[in-house]
């Protein structure tokens, strides 16, 4: 049986919808007090990191043999009161992985359920055509001054992995323009679209008044089995608002949530989507 650790967003929705479908029994567990779009009947397992120990022994209880984690999880003030017993084991090891970043909490908590015996499971491991094969899926096409910006954001973007910063950054003739940090890709976005109303889509910036694109890939040292970065509807959308060319997304590296109408509205906006493979020459 397989464990849904949702956090945040639209992956976890996607990943329940589709274990639904196929009639798969599965446990859902609301990570650090994630609100759940989900509306099915499966009761959800409210999990902390101050009672991760009794969760683990619940899911081995239940039968769980499978993990998998999906969407953003808000970090929270630990509250020493609420520590159970079965987790104060592993507490110096959660608060370790914490203190060191995104990744080192990843791993921290990676490392419990592997060594509790689960095997951790990725989102596109369940629902497939989440992760695009390399190629433009989109009408219009990223053209050499495209390949170049690519380029240069591929740099930037490992170059922020590299200290644990962010996934994505926007480049326009080999400048950048914006990095993401911690409020996340949208809110990157949105510090560069004008402060007026967007245009109606029949006014929409033609192709050579749109400059600059947005560069997505996973850290240099992810773990592609939970955490990978994602794009989708709202991407799009605010791509469009900052006037961009298009989006670029590493091939096999991220997440694109409802692929056929965030390729439709790609479409209907006129920008490109490249699903690049890394190391592609400029």
């Amino acid at each position: 049986m397989l464990a849904l650790i949702a956090g945040d967003g639209r992956l976890p929705h996607i990943i329940a919808n589709r274990l639904s479908e196929q009639k798969t029994s599965f446990v859902l567990c609301a990570a650090m007090g994630a609100e759940l779009l989900w509306a099915g009947d499966t009761p959800a397992i409210q999990t902390r990191i101050e009672n991760l120990g009794s969760v683990l022994a619940q899911l081995k209880g239940s039968g769980v043999t499978d993990v998998c984690f999906a969407g953003s999880v808000r970090r929270s003030d630990i509250d020493p009161a609420a520590i159970d017993a079965q987790t104060r084991p592993i507490l110096e090891r959660l608060l370790g992985g914490l203190s060191a970043g995104d990744d080192g909490a990843l791993r921290a908590v990676l490392g419990v359920f592997e060594e509790a015996g689960f095997w951790i499971k990725a989102a596109h491991e369940v629902v497939p055509e989440l992760l695009f094969d390399e190629g433009v899926p989109t009408k219009t096409k990223p053209s050499d001054l495209d390949g170049a910006d690519a380029g240069r954001g591929e740099a930037i973007v490992q170059a922020m992995g590299r200290v644990d910063v962010g996934q994505a950054c926007v480049v326009s003739k080999g400048q950048a323009l914006a990095v993401e940090a911690l409020p996340g890709t949208d809110a990157m976005l949105r510090t560069l679209a004008p402060p007026m109303a967007p245009a109606p889509a029949a006014t929409v910036p033609t192709r050579e008044a749109r400059k600059g694109l947005l560069f997505k890939a996973p850290k240099p040292t992810q773990d592609r089995r939970v955490d990978l970065p994602t794009i989708g509807l709202d991407t799009i959308k605010l791509a469009d608002a900052a006037g961009l060319r298009g989006i670029v997304i590493e091939a096999g590296g991220v997440i694109v949530l409802d692929p056929k109408e965030t390729i439709a509205a790609a479409d209907r906006l006129g920008l490109f989507l490249w699903v690049r493979r890394a190391g592609v020459p400029a």
